[in-house]
């Protein structure tokens, strides 16, 4: 079975070779889709012998479905990694062993995944297993075509979940953190807003059967239930949920900065984006209006969309898009 990976990268030197090398042995195509990085990125990716490609970045949905529609990929399954991602060697085993058994009624592959903050693994808050599919057959997945917080789905078959190894372990430090986390929240922002609005067409791919059931229970809770609370309330609970009730304390000093961060400060500031872009557009009726004054106070191009022109592939999961 051959694997093709896919990794998508802007100014990752500190990350990229050890993402490689964690894959080289069970992977027989690497591509690096680069956005204009200037620390030496796609030269240490060519020095791996992993094929680079250049091309402007929108979000890491598109970018992702671009190198799906338009590259070369010659593996029958796909693996997506992000460059600060590290398949283990447990794991690295596991997919040799077993992706050649797996009947073809298999078409996607979940993996658990890890979160290694401050150089310690995050055990509790709810925090593993992230179960996440990142491996599919080639023809038989796409990445769903939101802003923040998007997912692989696939079509055609059932998925399975194998268990080694997968940890996101990012080398930069706490600025570096909550400045990603920012741009986060402004995208994640965008989608509450079209929740809310109906602005643009919504991808409502993903479900138990196109991705991981974990991935698709979360989605509803935060879409059904979270994002209907006063975010002063929700996040604050939120919180205290992961901190208390799903044991986050037993992750440590560097467990409550990451829990604090990233399970209130970031949910928190959210919230507050969505209020203050809420309050920028209250006086504008017209969809596109709102898009054209939502996309000059964030700085992301967003189009209004009515139904009739929804995308093929939102209105059908099996079809990817073309973007």
């Amino acid at each position: 079975m051959r694997i093709t990976a896919i990794i998508l990268t802007y100014n990752e030197a500190i990350h990229l070779e050890r993402a490689i090398r964690s894959i080289q042995a069970f992977t027989d195509q690497i591509i690096v889709v680069d956005s204009g990085s200037k620390d030496g990125t796609t030269e240490i990716a060519q020095r791996l012998g992993a094929e680079v490609h250049t091309h402007a970045f929108v979000n890491q949905a598109r970018q992702f479905q671009w190198a799906l529609d338009t590259l070369d990929i010659r593996g029958e399954w796909v693996l997506r990694l992000d460059a600060d991602e590290i398949i283990e060697p447990d794991l690295a085993q596991e997919i040799g062993e077993k992706l050649p058994q797996l009947p073809a009624d298999v078409v996607g592959v979940n993996l658990k995944r890890k979160h290694i903050f401050m150089d310690r693994w995050v055990r509790h808050g709810g925090r593993y297993p992230l179960v996440m599919l990142r491996l599919w057959r080639h023809g038989k997945g796409r990445v769903e075509d939101r802003w923040m917080d998007e997912h692989v789905v696939v079509w055609g078959g059932r998925t399975v979940t194998f268990d080694g190894g997968f940890a996101d372990h990012n080398l930069n430090d706490l600025s570096y953190f909550t400045d990603k986390h920012n741009k986060y929240a402004t995208r994640e922002a965008i989608e509450v807003l079209n929740q809310r609005l109906g602005l643009f067409a919504r991808d409502e791919a993903l479900n138990a059967r196109s991705a991981s059931f974990q991935a698709s229970f979360k989605r509803w809770v935060k879409e059904r239930l979270y994002n209907r609370i006063p975010f002063t309330l929700s996040a604050t609970l939120y919180f205290l949920w992961r901190y208390i009730a799903q044991l986050g304390f037993l992750d440590g000093r560097s467990g409550l900065v990451y829990h604090f961060l990233q399970g209130f400060w970031y949910r928190f500031l959210v919230g507050a984006k969505v209020m203050e872009l809420e309050r920028a557009v209250a006086h504008l009726s017209d969809k596109a209006a709102i898009c054209a004054e939502l996309s000059r106070l964030t700085g992301h191009k967003l189009v209004a969309q009515s139904d009739a022109v929804t995308p093929p592939h939102v209105r059908d999961p099996q079809l990817a898009p073309r973007l």
